[in-house]
């Protein structure tokens, strides 16, 4: 068996922990928007605010992840003028987080390019403006 993998499962919840260090109940809350946005019809949800109902947390905790992740890119507002998803008003998964983390892989990956003196030179003059 190979221990180097993980299950989805526990991906899903290592990134809960990643973006909601510190705070497990931020944490249930990721996980319970993320989950019922993949499973709901076309992953789209009218309104996140019966989630708290089931699973028991408060609106502003509610509002105050929900907004995190907005604003990382992970879900998106969908306005009942969008032709796409009927229009409807929801909640619905965005590609900005996915996209984001893929062009921040490449930069790693250039980063790490020995290039020349002058580049080594720069890079080590960094130190003087921490």
């Amino acid at each position: 068996m190979n221990h180097n993998k993980i299950s989805r499962a526990q991906a899903l919840d290592e990134l809960a922990l990643i973006l909601f260090p510190g705070n497990s109940n931020h944490q249930k809350i990721f996980l319970a928007i993320f989950i019922e946005l993949k499973y709901a019809p076309q992953e789209f949800l009218p309104s996140l605010i019966c989630l708290c109902d089931k699973y028991g947390f408060t609106i502003r905790m509610l509002e105050t992840v929900r907004s995190k992740m907005r604003r990382m890119g992970v879900i998106d507002h969908v306005s009942r003028f969008n032709k796409v998803y009927g229009y409807r008003e929801g909640w619905v998964f965005s590609n900005r987080f996915s996209r984001a983390l893929t062009r921040l892989c490449g930069v790693m990956q250039d980063f790490r390019e020995r290039k020349d003196a002058l580049q080594e030179r720069k890079d080590r003059d960094l130190f003087m403006y921490l």
